[in-house]
């Protein structure tokens, strides 16, 4: 009976102490990048491609996904305030390797919306820099949540949709 409490007792630590590494930023792009529902009623759906993770200052980490023909997609990078508005990040084709987006060469937005007229796999790149966390009561200094929120919906009908 002993062995069998002290199994178990060790199972639970280790699932409380996996739980706990996970939960540290698991679901960070869900509570605090902005699900929106769009301009003129436009209904924009959670995609399941979307992350969140603990990043350190100088930390780059690369996200592969997917995007389809015919839909439109919105992407939101959210960060801890410690963070600031210093997390940038890039995304490029994954076959051709071409940068197709900079956000710091479009003042930093945090909020990306395209139209994808081709299914293709896109590298999303996040750069946390060196030095971009300020001080603040409680939070660590050299670490961050950062959440990575990817929306889509269908691409509206546009010009003469019938004769």
């Amino acid at each position: 009976m002993k062995k069998i409490f002290l199994v178990f007792a060790l199972l639970v630590l280790c699932n409380a102490r996996i739980n706990a590494q996970a939960g540290v930023c698991g679901q960070f792009h869900k509570k605090y990048c902005v699900l929106d529902g769009g301009k003129r009623g436009e209904k924009w759906q959670y995609n399941a491609q979307s992350k969140s993770g603990l990043f350190s200052q100088g930390m780059v980490s690369k996200l592969r996904c997917v995007i389809y023909k015919g839909m439109d997609y919105k992407i939101t990078v959210c960060c801890e305030t410690v963070l600031g508005d210093k997390v940038s990040y890039k995304i490029y084709d994954a076959r051709t390797n071409e940068l197709l987006f900079d956000n710091s060469s479009a003042e930093d937005t945090q909020i990306f919306e395209f139209q994808s007229i081709s299914t293709r796999q896109l590298i999303i790149e996040v750069v946390v820099p060196q030095g971009a966390t300020e001080q603040e009561a409680h939070k660590a200094q050299d670490a961050a949540c950062v959440g990575l929120l990817i929306e889509h919906k269908v691409t509206d009908r546009q010009g003469f949709s019938q004769y």
